[in-house]
């Protein structure tokens, strides 16, 4: 039975496009099956930083099987590196450099509780007899502890200003971390519902933002006396700080407050209380993105907005000469910046497209010296990945829903099956980029369709709140016109469309199968919420601030009305509407979308006999960061994604994959949802 509207209106650019790849697929190769490590196993080099002197350059490398901070002179070959960590358990994701360069610093949890701790470790610190690596120090040590970082100051490079929240575990006190001796000291005892701080040019402590009760947002002036409220938003309205202004008075702030529809920059002085408007979007058409503040002259150097694709806005000349110099350079990339030196002399750079992963460079902005660095992924075969296009199509209300088509290459772009990919959070957004999925669903045959739906963030306050207390209602809706719309261009197969997300695109997942069980012919679940009064009931304590928030925008599972709209979106309680196979996948750990999310939809499906598979890895979280746990499930779900809709997959697996496969597979007949305390 037909759930949707036969009526879909399009860019005239997006039926261009389409009859483009028609034409260019009748001529093109299908490419060889490309072996899933090549697309999401460890990189071989990332993350590559600058110290703050230009000297050495840090980057992200496997050692010993998991990825680690390595180290080496600039200019030196990458043979040359020595490892600085020698973590097993868990790859290291994130890292800086100390002011002083004298540390390198990264946070770690525990299996994915998302309760971090600082780590630092001394580069050029001797290795003691039968070392290999340097010993990396715990700074913070402290068990169910989330520590936040707010400012690695340059006045004091030996320190940092952290938040803990071990005295309450919803509020995040703010506390200066000495990193030679990890002391501890309190500079700020958060009673008023602060959730973040914020310093001026001279590291001094100038302004905090805060969520009321009611979850308004407020901005505060910091004094000596105490603390002031100085702007304030709505519920529905967004407001935040990201930087000073050169005469360290007046502080950039973006702001989509009152009458405002898209974010816009502004320039507010906290004393006085003056606005002036600085900048929006010269389109009209998305929120403001980012400002980049040079740390040497303290003057902006470029803004950016990002629709279909990311524009970039200079302010600085100097700095614009060289970016074009470097197009020049490199013609047809996307060039994205990284890190710098002090001195913003030395920068490192990103080329990356929608099939390239990318390659860095080094740029050298007094000798105009651009030098190749390394490939993250250099094995992987770029010519034979699928481009992305940014399309746009008609919700079920009439709103225009921008998403972005990755189509096989070498095939006929017509009765494909199809694999919606919905992006979590739900408050993010997509872009148009290098995306592994949609690349690793390509090659399989599968065209692959990731929408923002309503609710999704950079379209402007209305495009948001349209999402407001609309999980499973207009926000599906959203995705299953975007099925509608490939049907409509004869691209998609109707008996072969599939759908696959994490955490709220996990939730889409389970939604698409039980309220619209005639759309989707399978379903992969990845840390999906099925039951989102649990979920809401639930939350971590650091969640607190956003609680009243999250009411707005989903509803309140303690008032009676709330509470039955909540079970109307629940998956869990339309499972016996689902009829299309399930594959389940979840973190044992994870402190967003606790196991008992999985747990509940899974005994569900079995207590009606329905086949439901299900893996659970007991050393994961919100998401599998372990190489191995990831590579299972990607073998695990291709495969299943194949028998149900007819896509290739790869059938061999290394066989410490195919071990942890059968590992973190759960026996559906032994599961058991655990009670509650």
């Amino acid at each position: 039975m037909p759930i949707y509207r036969k009526t879909v209106v399009m860019k005239k650019f997006s039926l261009l496009v389409i009859t483009f790849w028609l034409a260019l697929a009748a001529t093109a190769q299908v490419p060889a099956l490309i072996d899933r490590q090549l697309i999401f196993g460890d990189p071989e080099i990332t993350s590559a930083q600058l110290s703050p002197n230009g000297a050495y350059m840090s980057f992200i490398k496997p050692y010993k099987g998991t990825r680690n901070i390595w180290v080496k002179k600039r200019d030196d070959p990458f043979t040359a590196a020595k490892p600085m960590t020698a973590d097993t358990l868990r790859p290291i994701r994130t890292y800086f450099w100390s002011r002083d360069g004298k540390f390198l610093l990264f946070s770690q949890d525990k299996g994915g509780d998302e309760n971090f701790n600082i780590y630092a470790v001394n580069p050029a610190e001797p290795l003691k007899t039968g070392q290999d690596v340097p010993l990396a120090r715990d700074l913070t040590n402290l068990k169910g502890v989330r520590v936040a970082i707010y400012r690695v100051p340059k006045t004091d490079p030996n320190a940092l200003y952290i938040g803990l929240n071990d005295r309450d575990k919803a509020w995040h006190d703010l506390y200066k971390l000495n990193l030679t001796t990890g002391e501890k000291t309190l500079v700020r005892k958060n009673t008023d519902r602060v959730t973040g701080w914020i310093f001026d040019w001279d590291d001094k402590l100038r302004l905090a933002t805060s969520t009321a009760p009611d979850g308004s947002s407020d901005l505060l002036r910091v004094d000596d006396a105490g603390m002031t409220k100085v702007y304030s938003t709505s519920i529905n309205e967004t407001s935040y700080p990201v930087g000073f202004h050169k005469d360290n008075q007046r502080v950039y702030l973006v702001t989509n407050k009152e009458k405002s529809d898209l974010q816009k920059l502004i320039l507010f002085n906290p004393v006085t209380l003056k606005e002036q408007s600085a900048e929006s979007d010269p389109m009209k058409k998305v929120d403001f993105g980012e400002i980049l503040i040079s740390e040497v002259t303290r003057e902006p150097i470029f803004t950016t907005y990002t629709d279909d694709r990311l524009r970039r806005y200079w302010k600085d000349k100097a700095f614009e000469k060289d970016f074009q110099f470097i197009l020049r350079e490199l013609p047809g990339v996307d060039i994205l910046f990284g890190s710098s030196t002090d001195d913003e002399q030395y920068w490192l750079l990103s080329a990356t497209s929608d099939t390239d992963p990318g390659a860095t460079f080094l740029f050298d902005r007094k000798t105009k010296e651009l030098t190749f660095q390394y490939r993250p992924r250099p094995k992987l075969p770029i010519n034979d990945l699928a481009r992305m296009e940014a399309v746009t199509y008609k919700s079920s209300d009439g709103l225009e829903i921008p998403a972005f088509l990755t189509l096989p290459k070498g095939r006929d772009h017509k009765n494909l099956p199809v694999v919606i990919v919905p992006h979590g959070g739900p408050w993010a957004r997509d872009f148009w980029g290098y995306n592994a999925y949609h690349q690793f669903l390509a090659n399989r045959g599968y065209a692959v369709l990731s929408m923002n739906f309503r609710a999704s963030t950079g379209y402007g306050k209305a495009f948001l709140n349209a999402g407001n207390k609309q999980w499973g209602e207009k926000m599906q809706d959203d995705i299953t016109w975007g099925v509608k719309y490939l049907i409509d261009q004869g691209i998609a197969d109707p008996k072969r469309v599939g759908i696959m997300g994490g955490s709220y695109g996990g939730y889409a997942t389970l939604a698409g199968l039980a309220f619209t069980p005639d759309v989707y012919a399978a379903g992969v679940a990845i840390v999906a919420p099925s039951n989102i009064i649990t979920l809401l009931n639930s939350i971590p304590a650091y969640w607190e601030a956003d609680r009243k928030r999250l009411y707005e925008r989903m509803a309140d599972p303690n008032t009676p009305e709330g509470k039955a709209q909540l079970m109307r979106q629940s998956p869990l309680f339309s499972a016996d509407k689902i009829k299309s196979p399930l594959l389940v996948v979840q973190g044992a750990n994870d402190p967003r979308v606790n196991k008992a999310e999985s747990d509940q939809i899974v005994i569900a499906l079995r207590e009606r006999g329905f086949p439901v598979e299900y893996i659970c890895a007991p050393d994961e979280g919100h998401g599998f960061a372990r190489p191995v746990n990831n590579m299972a499930m990607l073998a695990m779900a291709e495969k299943f994604l194949a028998k149900h809709l007819g896509g290739r997959y790869q059938e061999s697996m290394p066989e410490n994959v195919a071990k942890r496969l059968k590992e973190i597979t759960v026996d559906v007949k032994t599961v058991q949802l655990a009670e509650k305390k």
